[in-house]
């Protein structure tokens, strides 16, 4: 097909940019970045005006240039390892405006948060307060915390990125929350500030995130009458997207949830968005290696794979997959199997997925791959990493090279007897 022809990504041909970079290629599109954030900027700022701080959660896609534009719209960051607090740095976010979760921070990393003074850190354990208490006097350092609560609220989602569940290892029992909070205000070098909330990821319906408030709420009030200060809560993440055509949770119903269950309660808010903000705005374009015919089936075989996104293989995770060249999109289609090269039987992108006849050299893109994809990927198979390119209106630059293969062994070391 000619360069110029087919799909589009903002205004740029997702067939030049295969031609002039080579398959498989990350694409994210500034644009769409951009304009999720300023929604939902603009729907908690209409709910609840002034009250609610976004962190961008940067585990969804860490990349610079991605960081650059959330600090550009007035985003920071919600971190959950040493590094990603030293990349969010690197990406314009002020260490101020970032919260430090995560289940198992190390002594290093709790006293690289102090040094950098981040904003606030999520505790998850008795434990954890404990070390975070040796390691803020041992600096001479003051720890703005909240207690990350396990609420018990099935979040209705996959078993894999549930959080909120009193099975799950994140969070403190709901039964120790409140001792946990007043043990905290006596302990050295801490300083507690409010709780935090987070029950899973990829969310589509608002009752679990309206229970889940709801019981904070209530939470909320018990230690106040019992004379603790809270003055901050963290509502965490996960609001879904659509990646089968499913609607969605807007902006507006989310910030209305925030708004009926939380608003009365004279507290500054956070929220963690991480998927919504970056899942729409990027794709995996890849090419066919070859049709193949197997017995009652029909293969596609790409040069992308489960190396590259990893989401099919770990979640059984859908991804819309459409023909780039319009001839191919407008063609007959059947059931086919879409997969990869990589030598696993799980290295399947899609099932009996309704697609045209494709032949070798043929491109498609994998819809909605912005969050949870590049930042997923390894060199499984010794596969170098896909390139990643930017578009941004008409323009586009390449944001990460494709690694030449020998990169991938670059760093091992032989013994000397060998």
């Amino acid at each position: 097909m000619h360069p110029m022809d087919g799909l589009m990504l903002e205004q740029v041909p997702l067939a030049g940019l295969a031609a002039a970079v080579g398959t498989p290629l990350w694409v994210l599109s500034a644009g769409t970045l951009r304009r999720r954030l300023a929604a939902l900027r603009g729907a908690l700022d209409a709910a609840l005006p002034g009250m609610v701080a976004i962190h961008y959660a940067m585990k969804a896609n860490d990349h610079l240039a991605v960081l650059r534009i959330m600090a550009a719209g007035g985003a920071g960051a919600d971190v959950v390892s040493g590094g990603e607090l030293a990349r969010a740095q690197a990406g314009g976010i002020n260490p101020a405006d970032i919260v430090f979760s995560g289940v198992g921070k190390t002594r290093a990393e709790m006293g690289q948060a102090l040094a950098d003074g981040v904003g606030m850190i999520n505790v998850e354990s008795a434990e954890e307060l404990t070390r975070l208490s040796a390691v803020a006097v041992a600096t001479g350092r003051r720890a703005r915390i909240a207690l990350r609560v396990n609420p018990d609220v099935d979040a209705a989602t996959h078993a894999k990125i549930t959080t909120g569940l009193a099975e799950n290892k994140f969070g403190i029992a709901w039964a120790d929350a409140a001792g946990l909070y007043a043990h905290a205000a006596g302990l050295a070098g801490l300083e507690p500030v409010g709780l935090a909330v987070h029950i899973g990821s990829q969310i589509l319906s608002l009752a679990p995130y309206r229970a889940a408030y709801a019981r904070v709420a209530g939470l909320i009030g018990d230690l106040r009458a019992a004379g603790q200060v809270v003055r901050h809560l963290d509502c965490g993440g996960g609001l879904g997207i659509g990646y089968d055509g499913a609607a969605e949770l807007p902006a507006a119903a989310f910030a209305g949830a925030l708004r009926a269950e939380l608003g009365g309660l004279g507290l500054r808010l956070s929220v963690e968005p991480g998927r919504w903000l970056v899942g729409p705005a990027g794709l995996l374009l890849a090419s066919v290696i070859q049709p193949k015919r197997g017995v009652g089936r029909r293969f596609v075989v790409l040069d992308a794979a489960m190396n590259d996104l990893l989401r099919p293989a770990l979640y059984d995770a859908w991804h819309g997959i459409v023909p780039v060249s319009a001839v191919d999109a407008l063609a007959p289609v059947s059931a086919a199997d879409v997969v990869g090269p990589v030598c696993e039987s799980g290295d399947i992108f899609a099932r009996a997925r309704a697609l045209p006849e494709l032949a070798e050299g043929a491109l498609v893109a994998l819809l909605d791959g912005g969050a949870y994809g590049a930042v997923m990927s390894s060199g499984y198979n010794a596969r170098p990493a896909a390139a990643q390119v930017l578009v941004d209106g008409s323009r586009w630059a390449v944001i990460r090279r494709r690694p030449p293969v020998q990169s991938l062994w670059a760093g091992d070391i032989c013994p000397p007897w060998l």
